[in-house]
């Protein structure tokens, strides 16, 4: 995403890929703040070739985490892709719980 003059947006979090490409690591919060700008720029990136999403950093969620977890599953199996989210918060697992989408958490 870009912000005045094509300059980057910035966001403060987001999805990094590893030098190849192998595995997402998440940084930072995700939250009703950020999440609109977060999952935008992921539409620019390519699923992990492995398939794995590192949530160790994830530091601060709310519901909107989960939405945004959300969408990326529904993405990869449009693309029939695999994707596995690991290290994950126990909040984050919690509140997966809470909505009826913990599967979305299985590995």
């Amino acid at each position: 995403m870009s912000g005045a003059h094509g300059a980057p947006m910035e966001i403060g979090a987001g999805f990094a890929p590893d030098h190849a490409g192998a595995q997402w690591t998440y940084m930072g919060a995700l939250t009703f703040a950020n999440a609109g700008p977060v999952l935008g720029v992921t539409s620019s990136m390519a699923l992990p070739a492995d398939g794995q999403v590192d949530l160790e950093n994830l530091d601060g969620i709310d519901s909107s985490a989960v939405a945004v977890l959300l969408a990326l599953k529904r993405r990869a199996e449009d693309e029939g892709k695999p994707l596995r989210f690991v290290h994950v918060p126990a909040a984050l697992a919690a509140l997966a719980a809470v909505y009826g989408v913990e599967s979305i958490l299985d590995t």
